[in-house]
């Protein structure tokens, strides 16, 4: 049986992942900075807590990684951990770089120090392009990174190339473009909307208060994309795959499906708050998943539509395991 070790199991991704793997048959850790007080929430929602095998660790702290690598001698370490908002990055940019980049380079570190063959995913991220335009981002486009979050994570992703081509280390980077789910904590633009037309649905008089609807992105469920992630590291060469539906749409058109979806006009709920808008904003992003589909057998079961109505539907039936 293969041993799996997710950092930053606690997360959205993370609890999809480790239920992907439960099913597969791998034996289970994740990570936490302090386990035994952790709630890991996201877990019990799935159903899955007492099936993990939680350790403390800190990615900041290389000795703390690399006890942590010794003890459990995983197979595969996915890291998902660090932190994940691009609007908390502007306002916690040192955090913000030091929990993504120096995180993903001790993991790196470790695994070159204890020379296991242990094959290793870095959560990637879209928003390492900036400005798509008119084009979808493949593997080739060039970054372009416009907040602290996206320049972290461009910093993880060459220190993924890195050490892939100098110590042939089995290291792999999904870039993966926006990927919703129940699971999102409330900060996230999406839970927020989806949560207030859900209340005004029940009666709320509230106005649903946003920055810039104007934004495109590209929208993907979680669960389609962890299953991504598990491909990537089952292949015989390791390799960077885009993981997007291939589709944009605007936020002003994610707003209006949710209301629409449940019978409410939402042109007098909607308030455009300009201070919510960001210092550098991308307008438009969206992914060319081509490379996953031919050489992973993946694609997108779902796109926006499909999940507006899914998350409205599991936080109607209180579903949040979804």
């Amino acid at each position: 049986m293969k041993k799996s070790l997710i950092c930053g199991i606690s997360g959205q991704d993370g609890a999809y992942l480790a239920s992907l793997l439960l099913q597969k048959g791998h034996i289970v850790y994740g990570t936490s900075r302090d386990a035994e007080v952790s709630s890991f929430k996201n877990l019990e929602r799935l159903g899955i807590r007492h099936k993990v095998q939680l350790e403390s660790m800190s990615l900041n702290d290389f000795r703390s990684v690399l006890q942590v690598l010794m003890k459990v001698e995983p197979d595969e370490i996915y890291n998902l951990a660090g932190q994940t908002s691009v609007g908390l990055s502007f306002a916690q940019p040192v955090e913000t770089l030091e929990s993504i980049a120096t995180g993903t380079l001790n993991l790196l570190e470790a695994i070159r120090f204890t020379k296991a063959p242990i094959r290793f995913y870095n959560a990637g991220s879209s928003e390492c392009f900036g400005e798509t335009g008119d084009k979808a981002a493949h593997e080739l486009t060039p970054f372009r990174p416009r907040s602290p979050y996206a320049v972290a994570k461009a910093a993880a992703f060459w220190e993924v190339a890195n050490y892939r081509e100098a110590y042939k280390i089995f290291a792999c980077s999904g870039i993966l473009f926006n990927h919703d789910s129940p699971l999102r904590p409330e900060r996230f633009v999406t839970k927020k909307i989806i949560s207030a037309i859900c209340r005004i649905a029940n009666g709320s008089p509230e106005k649903l208060i946003l920055g810039n609807t104007n934004i495109q992105r590209d929208w993907g469920w979680a669960a389609d994309y962890v299953e991504a992630m598990y491909l990537m590291l089952q292949q015989s060469e390791p390799d960077d795959y885009v993981i997007a539906t291939g589709k944009s749409n605007s936020l002003q058109k994610f707003v209006e499906t949710g209301f629409d979806y449940l019978g409410i006009e939402s042109s007098d709920r909607l308030v455009i708050d300009q201070s919510l808008f960001r210092p550098s904003e991308i307008m438009r992003s969206c992914g060319d998943p081509q490379k996953a589909k031919e050489k992973l057998g993946w694609q997108a079961k779902y796109e926006m539509q499909d999940i507006i109505k899914m998350m409205i539907q599991a936080k109607q039936n209180n579903a949040n395991w979804c």
